[in-house]
Parts: structure tokens; sequence; C-alpha cells
């Protein structure tokens, strides 16, 4: 049930993610991501490379390189290295998930994916669905102060 009061926490998680973004180096799209459980941030990620490599996301083609982490799995991974779980959890995205990303937060128990843009992909969202996960597309732009 999605009640005005969720929709305003759902719209407010989603901004905070967006400003979670602006943490990665990526130069072609900037993604955010938090997973809350019982109204607590209990992981966050950005897209970027895996920890210890240089901080550039391209090649000198402008292409992404393949071995970026997008910011739902940096989210999801960096709960396995901590005490939480996302069980029952939310995920706020920037971005609407991948098929891969999908794969993962069907994996980590997360029931509901709220999202702000949408990408030109639908598969990943098609599979949230698939595996009774509720999907939400919120664009926090057409809902100001809300």
């Amino acid at each position: 049930m999605h009640t005005d009061k969720q929709k305003k926490l759902d719209l407010r998680y989603l901004r905070m993610a967006r400003i979670w973004a602006e943490n990665s180096y990526c130069q072609r799209r900037q993604v955010g991501a938090l997973v809350v459980k019982d109204k607590m941030i209990i992981s966050d990620g950005y897209n970027g490379t895996p920890s210890g490599f240089e901080n550039v996301c391209e090649d000198d083609s402008n292409v992404t390189k393949p071995y970026v982490l997008h910011a739902e799995a940096n989210a999801i991974t960096k709960l396995a290295r901590s005490s939480n779980n996302s069980d029952g959890s939310t995920l706020y995205v920037t971005s609407s998930p991948c098929i891969e990303c999908a794969k993962l937060i069907i994996q980590s128990g997360i029931k509901r994916v709220v999202y702000g843009e949408q990408y030109r992909l639908t598969d990943g969202i098609e599979l949230l669905k698939r595996a009774n996960i509720e999907v939400i597309y919120l664009n926090p732009d057409e809902h100001e102060h809300q």
C-alpha cells in the first residue's frame, strides 16, 4: 500500500540517493542507491570501480569499463561485509535496475524497489516484478517539495 506518508518518505530517500550519486567518479552517468530497513539506511552505494582500482569509469573512447560496479551491486555487496541483512528492505536507486542488479536484488531479500529514472532497457524491472518485488517509479522532479 502506497500511502501519502510512504510516498513522501520514498521521495526523500530518492533525493538522498541522488545526492549520494554525486560521489561517483563516472562521467557518463552517476547513479546512487540506498538500502532502507525499518526507516534506517543500512547500506549505500554508487557506481564506480572496485576498491583499490583507479577512480576512472570510462576508457579513452568514453566507453564504460566492463568492471565498473553498479550502485545497487555496491550497496548490496557492502551489506555482505556488515552485520545487517536486507531481508524485507527497500532499495532506493536513482535509475531503474539492469537485469544483473535485479538478480542480486532478488537474492538479497529486498522486497521493494523505488527508482527515479527510467532506463531504456526494462528487463531488470520485468524480472523484479516476476519475483513479486514491489517496483515503484517515482520521479522526484515531478513531485517537488513533498
